[in-house]
């Protein structure tokens, strides 16, 4: 906390490290299980992000899908979806449709529609993220293998 108020003091609100440590609280209070918390760390980084640096800025564009997995964990699943669509749709414009933000962000997508039981659009997110990853990496890299777990875990 006394980084951040550092930051802010020194820096201003919508100084990019301000808000990059802001948004790094909003993880620890996530990684600690204070959701409300988190939940404010992210929305105040995301309200400087939009404000500084615009919507498809890669940090608001990570920030939107901290919340989706925040949501997600917290059983909001239509919040969720509707983060990681608008992460997915700047990934996509800003970094392309294989970029590894991109792909992380399609396999989000995945666990969260088999978390609803949309088992078809689950297979889809996966196999797309799976091609990706492939592409970009060997068969063998932990985040290939642990798509194809996914997949498979589907038992479609």
């Amino acid at each position: 906390m006394r980084s951040w108020a550092g930051k802010e003091k020194a820096w201003g609100q919508e100084h990019m490290s301000t808000l990059n440590t802001v948004n790094n609280l909003g993880l620890l209070y996530a990684d600690q299980g204070k959701m409300a918390e988190a939940e404010e760390m992210y929305m105040r980084a995301l309200r400087g992000y939009e404000k500084a640096w615009g919507l498809e800025c890669t940090s608001t564009l990570d920030t939107v899908n901290n919340l989706g997995y925040l949501y997600a964990d917290q059983g909001k699943l239509v919040e969720a979806e509707k983060m990681y669509q608008r992460a997915l749709d700047g990934y996509e414009k800003g970094w392309g449709p294989e970029h590894t933000s991109t792909l992380d962000t399609v396999n989000n997508l995945g666990y969260l529609y088999a978390d609803q039981g949309k088992m078809v659009e689950a297979e889809k997110m996966y196999q797309r993220a799976l091609e990706g990853y492939e592409r970009l990496r060997v068969p063998t890299h932990p985040s290939t293998k642990g798509i194809r777990r996914n997949l498979s875990s589907l038992g479609t």
